[in-house]
């Protein structure tokens, strides 16, 4: 079925550290937030629409500057996705939804707090929880993998490579959707990360993104992720610059209390550009519901 629009419908796409986002104004409450599974499954798809690894709804919040819904590009909304979250501040403080660089808003996963610095956008993250270390799964008949766990906005698995040509060849579509999908973490599923350390302040990582059902060229909650694992293992310390398949690099800021078994983590802070691509008027003829 076409899905009919009352009008067009203004868009800006936007990308952080290689991550593309849909943004749309909907304070006015023109897409229905709660049904538009098949409208965002729709105009994420690259070559027959716009194509993005998601989609953000800006809407009104009586509280702080503003609140969005996420959702994937499958159509399921998200709790969280920290690159999207810095598209997200800074579309708003250019439009001037939000009036100054420092501004928060509403997410599932709880109240983000961001910084505008012209291109580039610093956010405080809702605070991380179920940390796990070194647990062993199957995945795909191979080996166990030493794995490590930890929710940062969004479930994420991290599994640490020895060195760059592992990295490299890490069959991250085939064993990330495997992983994704194992039992061991349905219902909701995970996100996949194949991270490696280079120094305490230097990370590498590859991301199969939930939702996307895909390796992304960037994910800023698995950059969190990889960080705050690598710091419980004593492989890092804050700040830790994380590059990601994009190229570009994303900064963690984090403080850890040694005091709590497992290791407790606060004031975790995401920092990395956020640029807009172009805007544009969506037509609904590509769109099949």
């Amino acid at each position: 079925m076409e899905i009919q629009f009352e009008r067009r419908i203004h868009f800006t796409k936007m990308t952080g550290s290689g991550n593309d986002f849909i943004i749309i104004d909907n304070r006015d409450q023109l897409i229905d937030a709660d049904n538009c599974r098949g409208l965002v499954s729709s105009v994420c798809r690259r070559k027959l629409s716009v194509g993005a690894d998601g989609l953000i709804l800006i809407e009104n919040d009586p509280e702080v500057d503003f609140k969005w819904r996420f959702f994937n590009a499958d159509g399921g909304e998200a709790e969280m996705c920290g690159n999207g979250a810095r598209c997200a501040a800074r579309f708003a403080y250019l439009k001037g939804i939000a009036s100054k660089p420092s501004m928060a808003f509403r997410t599932i996963a709880g109240i983000i707090e961001a910084e505008i610095k012209n291109e580039r956008v610093k956010i405080r993250m809702t605070p991380p929880h179920s940390l796990k270390l070194d647990f062993f799964l199957e995945a795909g008949g191979t080996k166990p993998f030493c794995l490590q766990f930890i929710n940062t906005g969004v479930p994420h698995v991290v599994h640490f490579v020895e060195d760059d040509a592992a990295l490299d060849s890490a069959d991250v579509f085939n064993l990330g959707r495997t992983l994704r999908y194992h039992s061991h973490f349905q219902p909701a599923g995970t996100n996949v990360n194949f991270a490696r350390v280079h120094a305490p302040h230097s990370i590498s990582v590859r991301t199969y993104e939930r939702g996307v059902e895909d390796e992304t060229l960037a994910c800023g909650t698995g950059s969190i992720a990889v960080a705050l694992v690598a710091s419980a293992k004593g492989l890092a310390a804050s700040p830790v610059d994380v590059k990601t398949r994009s190229g570009e690099t994303l900064t963690i800021y984090f403080e850890k209390s040694s005091n709590h078994d497992p290791v407790d983590f606060r004031e975790v802070y995401l920092e990395g550009d956020a640029k807009v691509v172009y805007e544009a008027e969506l037509w609904d003829e590509t769109l099949i519901q």
